[in-house]
């Protein structure tokens, strides 16, 4: 084979692993954006959670419900729970193994599903009577069930807190599209469902797969040099 055949043989590996650095460094860019877009939501969500709470939206607000803009924010309601309609969802927190406890709190708007906290038993506590006042963080909608687990409306078997699952199962119409974590009661007595216990928590990655991803550039143009260099 010929010197020219050769060196042209060997143009494509070159080509090919310089494209391949253009992508990682992309990639590791886009990285990079995506941990500065993940410290703004962190920082959006923490003053959402430690601000004063507000009214929680009412049916008119329920399309504009989004993640980004509603999640964790700090929410007041008012109404009557609905007694007998307990929901368990089976849960795993600070205290253990156990359930969350999800009462329907009928406000003058509609139907907002209150997690009133954790029990370690599948037992409810008295459901408080009269007007109440509910304080909390907004949680959105977890649909379809946990890890691995569906949901079980027939046997009320629940792994996550699927509001509009659990408010077919009771027969409630005019339900809120999301619930709310119900803060931890001064005043509880002992038994009662224990509150304030929502982690937020999200995953920051994306410095260390940046660094993955630019160190994958670097080898890359590494390859690309050797292989270069034999031509030459």
């Amino acid at each position: 084979m010929s010197s020219t055949a050769r060196a042209g043989g060997r143009r494509w590996p070159v080509a090919a692993l310089l494209l391949l650095a253009g992508l990682f460094v992309a990639l590791g860019v886009w990285q990079l954006e995506r941990r500065e877009w993940k410290h703004e939501l962190i920082a959006a969500v923490d003053a959402r959670a430690h601000a004063a709470p507000v009214q929680a939206p009412g049916p008119a607000q329920w399309p504009r419900i989004t993640a980004d803009s509603h999640a964790y924010l700090n929410v007041r309601a008012a109404g009557r729970y609905l007694p007998g309609q307990d929901s368990f969802v089976q849960a795993v927190t600070a205290l253990g193994g156990g359930y969350w406890l999800l009462t329907p709190l009928q406000t003058a708007d509609g139907v907002i599903l209150i997690n009133r906290g954790f029990v370690p038993k599948r037992a409810a506590p008295a459901v408080p009577t009269g007007e109440v006042s509910v304080s909390g963080l907004l949680r959105l909608t977890e649909p379809n069930g946990g890890f691995l687990r569906r949901n079980d409306p027939a046997t009320g078997r629940w792994y996550s807190r699927d509001v509009a699952a659990i408010a077919a199962a009771h027969g409630l119409s005019n339900v809120a599209p999301y619930f709310i974590d119900a803060a931890r009661d001064p005043a509880a007595a002992p038994g009662d469902p224990v509150g304030g216990l929502t982690v937020i928590r999200f995953s920051d990655n994306h410095m260390s797969y940046a660094l993955t991803w630019f160190a994958m550039a670097l080898m890359s143009l590494g390859g690309a040099f050797l292989v270069w260099r034999r031509r030459i």
